[in-house]
């Protein structure tokens, strides 16, 4: 299944830098709608207001971590099928273990490049 390279994306971390960071690798994978949100209680905002082809959030900010975002996401019937992808700076074993349970669909360790970004977005939502 073709990826919508029009879908909109939904990036999520406190650090402007990071974000800008994303932003870039996504537009040079192909995406054109990328939206996003300073923290996690943004985000849920955006999310009721907006459907997201894909998040991609921090792992760690305040005052809502990406974490309790995905928990917050799953347990919501209109969002739970939004596809999730983590980032974060730390590759502990608990924190991959406890986003797989709580429903994450990847997770990336920084720092990454495009094509690591290409092959966890394409893992989740098929090749582009």
């Amino acid at each position: 299944m073709a990826v919508d390279m029009g879908m909109k994306i939904l990036v999520v971390d406190d650090y402007a830098t990071m974000v800008r960071i994303i932003r870039n690798l996504l537009t040079q994978l192909g995406f054109k709608e990328i939206d996003e949100a300073n923290d996690g209680t943004a985000a849920l905002e955006k999310m009721r207001l907006h459907k997201y082809g894909l998040v991609i959030s921090d792992w760690n900010m305040e005052p809502m971590t990406g974490y309790e975002l995905l928990q917050r996401v799953r347990s919501d019937d209109g969002m739970k099928a939004t596809p999730f992808i983590m980032v974060t700076a730390e590759s502990k074993t608990e924190n991959v273990i406890a986003a797989k349970k709580a429903g994450v669909n990847n997770y990336i360790v920084k720092p990454f490049n495009a094509q690591t970004l290409k092959a966890k977005i394409a893992a989740v939502l098929g090749d582009f």
